[in-house]
């Protein structure tokens, strides 16, 4: 699953309907938010989310990207969890 979500390949991860749905609306909220339609949340709802379940992984996605954006203006390195930044990256250079 791990590695199916790392190479972006969500057919190569054993998800059930509800979860590849939401994790495709996570990608699109995660590179192009205003292309979310009334359809895209609407088909969420037909696999069994509810209202608050959808709205905390929109909630989650953006305070995420955010995180990041903050991150990388300011140089943040990611402490290995994305690994290292390269010295042309890094902050000063």
């Amino acid at each position: 699953m791990i590695e199916a979500l790392l190479a972006e390949d969500l057919s190569r991860a054993v998800f059930s309907e509800a979860e590849r749905r939401l994790l495709v609306l996570v990608e699109k909220v995660t590179k192009h938010a205003y292309r979310t339609t009334p359809e895209d949340i609407a088909g969420l709802r037909e696999v069994g989310w509810s209202e608050p379940q959808i709205a905390e992984a929109v909630y989650v996605t953006a305070l995420f990207a955010f995180f990041n954006r903050v991150a990388d203006a300011f140089g943040i390195d990611s402490q290995g969890y994305g690994g290292p930044r390269l010295p042309s990256e890094s902050a000063g250079s």
